[in-house]
């Protein structure tokens, strides 16, 4: 019998977060439910989900550090939930680590679309597969498996949030096309996101401090235009 996905629900709005529980524990999620950061820490680690539905204005640690917490220690996908709609909020949580931010109030098929697309995304192989089966590039020193979301670097297996390798992938398998920060945001977030191209360069950002130029590429910025991965001869 397949075990069910985990789902740990932060909310200090107990009427909200057993709403969204009764919507997910439709689809067959496990959720448990937590109203405060330092109880979401502790579950974190004793319920081992497979995603968080993180809200923001928690009492006492709030949703930002608790993300901040979580993101020291693993890359378990982390949706942010908030009636703060400002462009900066949601930027400052995808600096964070967030994988995706809904606006409050969501509707419940959304909602729940949202998670299940997170989660197709975020499939770690719990055995390594072999580097020519499925969707990957490779270059001297780098492997981005799309298929089993993995990236090999220097011979190390690289953590990588899914939307960061998502990136790495699209703009590794067109090598030295530039890409504009909308056409970016477009390929990657698509309907899912609304946001401006700020998103870009913080995923930008956080992919060369996990991944260093290299002497045959690197991830290079086209000033004015946006980025391309550049393969040099």
């Amino acid at each position: 019998m397949v075990a069910k996905q985990k789902i740990l629900i932060v909310d200090d709005d107990n009427n909200i977060a057993e709403l969204i529980s009764l919507y997910l524990t439709k689809e067959c999620f496990e959720c448990k439910i937590v109203n405060d950061g330092e109880a979401a820490l502790h579950a974190f680690s004793s319920f081992q989900p497979n995603l968080i539905l993180l809200d923001l204005m928690l009492p006492g640690i709030d949703g930002y550090q608790v993300c901040r917490e979580i993101r020291h220690k693993s890359n378990v996908p982390i949706i942010m939930l908030s009636a703060k709609g400002e462009v900066f909020d949601k930027v400052l949580g995808l600096e964070l680590g967030a994988d995706d931010y809904i606006i409050k109030p969501f509707d419940s098929k959304e909602l729940v679309a949202r998670v299940k697309a997170v989660l197709r995304r975020f499939q770690p192989a719990q055995t390594q597969a072999p580097k020519n089966t499925g969707k990957y590039v490779e270059y001297p020193d780098l492997v981005i498996n799309l298929t089993n979301y993995s990236v090999v670097y220097n011979g190390n297996t690289i953590d990588m949030p899914p939307k960061e390798l998502e990136l790495l992938y699209f703009l590794a398998s067109s090598p030295n096309q530039v890409f504009t920060r909308e056409q970016l945001l477009d390929h990657i977030w698509g309907y899912e996101y609304i946001g401006d191209t700020r998103t870009v360069d913080v995923h930008i950002k956080r992919l060369r401090e996990k991944i260093k130029d290299h002497a045959n590429w690197a991830i290079s910025t086209v000033w004015g235009i946006g980025y391309k991965f550049e393969v040099k001869s």
